[in-house]
């Protein structure tokens, strides 16, 4: 085995992955083609707005520049935490409608949504990834471990130890080489990267054969973490702190007239001290490109029902186009059915081939 992991290291280097980050960001309006994202998500229910600023416009944002790119729903990865498997189906369908009512096209833009469970062909690179790294780098990821404390996890099983190298199958088997991400992802990244190096390096460079995977960089988000209603946690429908895209206006309204706040009328924006109103300040600056400081400023006395009724009408201006798109999508099933099948069969086609080279330099092709 290679000199193991150290995440200890990759904490300490998140300013060098920023800066390559932006690099990235400036080669890719100019050069698009070169690259290929991999990004997605967990079936686990209806997306709020946080997914909405923090990931969905970015991917659209990334779609519109002409960057292919690849939309995974990892409905396996469901089962490694969450026991409650009778609606993946149902919010798998739900995400594909968020996805395309949000600006994503695959009709127009190089863009593939796919469903995990469709692609045999990526969980195949499975055993021989898992042969490249060590049971104890496995249980080392600190991604890992909060994801075991958050979901309240007794009894962890080996899918949960396993997923850092199940996602390096789901970004290498299409040779992903750019994977939006936070800060606290980056764990599972270098992994990745670790598993691409390690794999090319014994059965292609050692052996005198071209590389076969891309040691993916991160795209660092842009967008600061979305902190819920509550304003002291991350956003999540399971906390009761979300707004749903799929949630009405009179609803939008409900749910922020909820939010907290404090007991200073005059409304400033200081996220250290006021974090509950900064993160309200901030909704509204996503909604409308006007500067936190700018809006607190213009709201000035008006205090918590002010800065909520701000935020309201703002949100809803926002998603309005968003909304009114997802319930003409919602009336064509069908539709939707269609985009996951013709998605599945096209990163099928990507994984075919990834795997004749694998088993080639693998010395396993017959």
């Amino acid at each position: 085995m290679s000199e193991e992991i150290q995440y200890t290291d990759i904490n300490k280097s998140f300013e060098a992955a920023l800066e390559r980050s932006r690099k990235i960001e400036e080669d890719l309006i100019k050069n698009p083609k070169k690259y290929r994202v991999l990004t997605g998500d967990r079936p686990t229910g209806l997306l709020h707005i946080g997914h909405y600023f923090g990931s969905l416009q970015n991917r659209v944002r990334l779609a519109n520049m002409g960057v292919p790119t690849m939309i995974l729903i990892a409905d396996y990865q469901v089962l490694t935490d969450h026991d409650a498997f009778d609606k993946i189906s149902q919010n798998t369908k739900q995400l594909v409608i968020d996805y395309l009512a949000a600006g994503i096209n695959p009709e127009k833009q190089d863009v593939i949504i796919y469903p995990h469970s469709y692609v045999p062909e990526c969980n195949q690179l499975m055993i021989p990834f898992l042969t490249l790294v060590s049971n104890a780098e496995l249980s080392r990821n600190p991604t890992v471990k909060e994801e075991i404390e958050s979901a309240g996890l007794k009894n962890v099983n080996a899918g949960m130890y396993t997923y850092p190298v199940h996602q390096a199958c789901d970004i290498l088997f299409c040779k992903g080489n750019v994977v939006p991400v936070g800060k606290d992802q980056l764990p599972h990244l270098e992994m990745t990267r670790t598993i691409a190096s390690r794999f090319n390096k014994k059965f292609c460079t050692d052996m005198g054969k071209e590389p076969v995977f891309p040691e993916p960089q991160a795209l660092l988000s842009k967008t600061p973490m979305i902190l819920g209603l509550d304003g002291s946690q991350k956003m999540s429908k399971s906390r009761g702190n979300a707004v749903m895209l799929s949630a009405t206006e009179d609803e939008t309204a409900k749910l922020i007239k909820k939010a907290k706040t404090d007991q200073d009328r005059n409304i400033t924006y200081d996220p250290v001290k006021r974090p509950e109103v900064a993160n309200l300040l901030m909704l509204i600056s996503l909604c409308t490109g006007e500067e936190p400081t700018a809006i607190a400023a213009r709201i000035g006395d008006g205090g918590g029902g002010m800065l909520k009724n701000t935020l309201t009408e703002a949100l809803n201006e926002k998603l309005r186009p968003l909304r009114q798109e997802r319930a003409r999508l919602e009336k064509d099933p069908e539709y939707i059915r269609k985009v996951l099948l013709d998605g599945a069969a096209k990163a099928r086609e990507i994984g075919i081939k990834t795997l004749e080279e694998v088993r080639n330099v693998m010395n396993m092709k017959i």
